[in-house]
């Protein structure tokens, strides 16, 4: 497999520190400009000379300075040599793919996940997870009553980041109510079908009970299991009850406690099906050490070469910077020309 990465640096950054010296010659051209203007010879009365207009010659004398100025700095970026290149890098060996299912059914709402409520913590601890492989395709359905590709299996990793922070409840996505476990995992095995990764897992998290599709969730682990496709399993909740926020016309937004409904022993028997494990996570920490533990027993085995072709472009800054030398050059010889 081969990966292009686009690369930019200085090849000879030290020589920046040229451009320390543009603050300290700009402040003794000022000061020089200030001990000029008070003059040295002394006159009984500029009356004579005091309604002469002003000569526009005088008024942009400083654009020499300026433009010597901006030709230091322009010297510093050539001598400092940017440089643009492509880096390629050869992955040898097989990558891992990888479907993550979340559950955005409306009891994600529920907030024992402090600060954030359950589809928060697990946006944020699915994030971490996707930043942390490096060679691996992944992919995310999410599902509530019904179940959709929220991103095919890609290494585009900024593609699906994007999606996956674009995720809401179901209800705010215009999705019915509901749990459709079974739907979401053959959703999830479809896109997994065609692989031909050397492993092929699935991430399911869930705070639910399967209550709606077609296929029920021990028959869709089996055909996971018969395409090679390991499925590991999270229940997340709190036991008991949870706070749900609830918009009352009347009051506003509150709270009310309602219980947990985790189906744990089905989780456990699509993991169990699949050659995978079922984890039950209470809070955010245990969330992210479940993705954790995942993604070290799920390790990619591949050989990295990186190879890089640089271009330089120290000329788009020379070429600026010998213009401006020279027409310092040209103003000084005649429009800004000194008498002796």
């Amino acid at each position: 497999m081969l990966r292009g990465v686009e690369m930019f640096r200085f090849a000879s950054p030290f020589y920046l520190l040229l451009l320390l010296l543009i603050p300290v010659l700009a402040f003794l051209y000022l000061r020089r400009e200030a001990v000029s203007r008070r003059g040295t010879l002394s006159f009984p009365s500029l009356s004579l000379v005091a309604g002469l207009p002003r000569s526009p010659r005088l008024s942009w004398r400083h654009i020499l300075a300026v433009l010597r100025l901006s030709a230091i700095a322009l010297l510093a970026f050539t001598l400092a040599r940017p440089q643009t290149g492509q880096a390629r890098e050869i992955i040898r060996g097989e990558g891992i793919d990888i479907m993550l299912v979340l559950d955005v059914s409306g009891s994600m709402a529920a907030e024992d996940f402090q600060p954030k409520n359950r589809l928060g913590a697990a946006k944020e601890v699915v994030h971490e997870f996707v930043k942390g492989r490096g060679y691996d395709r992944i992919g995310l359905v999410v599902f509530a009553r019904q179940s959709f590709t929220q991103c095919p299996l890609t290494l585009d990793y900024d593609v699906l980041l994007d999606l996956l922070g674009q995720i809401r409840l179901g209800p705010d996505m215009g999705l019915e109510d509901g749990t459709a476990i079974g739907i979401a995992i053959a959703n999830a095995t479809n896109r997994l079908k065609d692989s031909t990764a050397k492993s092929k897992i699935i991430v399911l998290l869930t705070d639910g009970v399967n209550n709606a599709g077609q296929i029920d969730p021990p028959t869709a682990a089996q055909i996971a299991q018969t395409l090679s496709i390991k499925i590991y399993t999270i229940g997340a909740g709190r036991p008991g009850s949870a706070p749900y926020p609830v918009e009352d016309p009347l009051f506003g937004r509150r709270y009310v406690n309602l219980p947990s409904e985790l189906d744990e022993e089905s989780l456990r028997q699509i993991a169990q099906i699949t050659g995978g494990l079922y984890f039950r996570a209470t809070d955010s920490q245990a969330l992210r050490q479940i993705y954790q533990r995942i993604s070290e027993m799920e390790k990619t085995e591949v050989e990295v070469r990186r190879y890089t072709r640089y271009r330089e472009l120290a000329y788009l800054f020379a070429l600026p910077a010998l213009g401006l030398v020279l027409i310092e050059v040209l103003l000084s010889s005649t429009v800004f020309r000194k008498i002796p």
